[in-house]
C-alpha cells in the first residue's frame, strides 16, 4: 500500500534542485504544486529565491509548469507574473491534470518529474501517472484549512512509507 506514496526522492526545498541535478537525471519539465512548493501558501509574490530558482531554470532551458488543485484564478495570480503556464482544478491524485500538462508541453513523460509537499495529493498523482516525484517539505508549518485535513492523514501513511522504504532520507539534491 505504500508504494503508490512512496516518492522517487526526498529534498529539503524545490529551490534546491540545479539545472545540473535535474539534467543529470534526463529531466526537462518540472511540475510543481503551488501552494507550500513553489511559494508559501500565504505569500502570493513570492520570494528573491524563487525567483532566482526560475531564471536558473530557464536558462538550463528547463521548464517549469504549475498543476495545483486551486482555481484558475488563484494560480494565474501567482503564475502570470511569473511567466508560467499551469492547469488548474488537477484534481490530485488523479491524473487529469498531469496528462493535460504533459500534453500541453509535448514531453515524454520519462523527461518530467513531479514536485510537491504533500504524498497524498502530489506524489500519489505522480505514481498513478507513472511519473518520477520528488517530495519536499513544506515551506512554512501552516497550512490552509482544507490542506490541515490531507497532513493529519499524511503523518500514518508517511511514517508507514518510512518504515518500508528506510532509504529515502532527506536530501539538499538529487545525488
Amino acid at each position: 500500500m505504500s508504494e503508490k506514496y512512496t516518492p522517487t526522492w526526498m529534498v529539503d526545498a524545490i529551490y534546491r534542485l540545479t539545472p545540473e541535478n535535474l539534467k543529470s537525471q534526463g529531466i526537462k519539465v518540472i511540475l510543481t504544486d503551488l501552494d507550500n512548493t513553489l511559494i508559501a501558501w500565504n505569500n502570493p509574490d513570492g520570494t528573491k529565491e524563487l525567483h532566482q530558482w526560475l531564471d536558473a531554470m530557464s536558462a538550463a532551458d528547463i521548464g517549469v509548469m504549475i498543476v495545483s488543485n486551486n482555481k484558475a484564478e488563484r494560480i494565474a495570480r501567482i503564475a502570470n507574473p511569473l511567466g508560467l503556464d499551469y492547469v488548474s482544478r488537477a484534481f490530485k491524485p488523479l491524473t487529469r491534470g498531469l496528462h493535460e500538462a504533459v500534453d500541453r508541453l509535448q514531453v515524454d513523460k520519462a523527461q518530467v518529474v513531479m514536485v510537491g509537499d504533500q504524498l497524498l495529493t502530489d506524489v500519489w498523482a505522480a505514481n498513478n501517472f507513472g511519473i518520477r516525484s520528488i517530495l519536499v517539505k513544506p515551506l512554512i508549518e501552516t497550512d490552509q484549512w482544507n490542506t490541515k485535513i490531507n497532513r493529519f492523514f499524511e503523518k500514518g501513511v508517511k511514517k508507514n512509507m518510512l518504515k518500508n522504504h528506510p532509504e529515502l532520507t532527506w536530501r539538499t539534491n538529487l545525488d
